[in-house]
């Protein structure tokens, strides 16, 4: 689903060409797209992005489209090895490693404010890290079309409705009935995310239904 079809689809659904209305399409489904991607862990919300540490430096600036971090590993010069830094907080940080002088491989990080990580020990060397990160994707309002709209679109189209019909004020069965479409498709997205997205067979064993004989 492009985001030109899902216009349409949200002006039949609500029945409304009204000029405001359409105006707010837009607002809508952001708004939409905002709650999925904050209830969800989806792969299209993860980014990796490999960056290096300035020697003395304890600090690391964010990547501009983060929005939290996954994992972050410093890699060892010569053998490419990765360590996994453990996220801890500022104060632990701060009194592990008081000094600047405290310096080697980073073993912790911690979030300093909206646009830095602060490491612990300070960089010895130019280390290479790997932050894998969640982020919010560009919005099919400007993109077109995104891999919400393209995989999932009932969720995409119910979320929208459910936010244009609040701004409409809308009768309240209707209200209630697509929340429970929305809730419906969201359980499928889930499935994928936050189930399908964290097993394999190997593992965990193929998903198996109960049965009585």
């Amino acid at each position: 689903m492009n985001y030109a079809t899902l216009t349409t689809l949200i002006q039949q659904y609500c029945e409304s060409t009204e000029t405001s209305f359409v105006a707010n399409i837009p607002t809508f489904v952001q708004l939409a797209e905002e709650r999925v991607y904050n209830t969800v862990q989806i792969p299209a919300i993860r980014r990796n992005q490999i960056g290096t540490l300035s020697i003395g430096n304890k600090y690391l600036t964010l990547p501009s489209d983060w929005l939290a971090t996954f994992s972050l590993a410093a890699i060892t010069p010569g053998t490419g090895a990765q360590e996994f830094l453990l996220d801890k907080d500022v104060n632990f940080i701060r009194q592990s490693y008081p000094n600047p002088s405290d310096t080697g491989m980073p073993k912790y990080y911690a979030i300093f404010d909206k646009n830095t990580l602060i490491l612990g020990p300070t960089p010895d060397t130019a280390y290479q890290v790997e932050m894998h990160y969640y982020y919010i994707p560009e919005s099919i309002v400007t993109a077109g079309t995104t891999w919400l709209g393209d995989n999932y679109e009932t969720v995409l189209l119910y979320g929208s409705i459910r936010e244009a019909y609040t701004y409409l004020k809308g009768e309240t069965d209707l209200m209630q009935y697509y929340e429970q479409k929305y809730q419906e498709a969201m359980q499928q997205l889930m499935r994928l995310g936050d189930g399908l997205n964290r097993r394999d067979s190997y593992r965990s064993g193929q998903v198996r239904v109960p049965v009585t004989s």
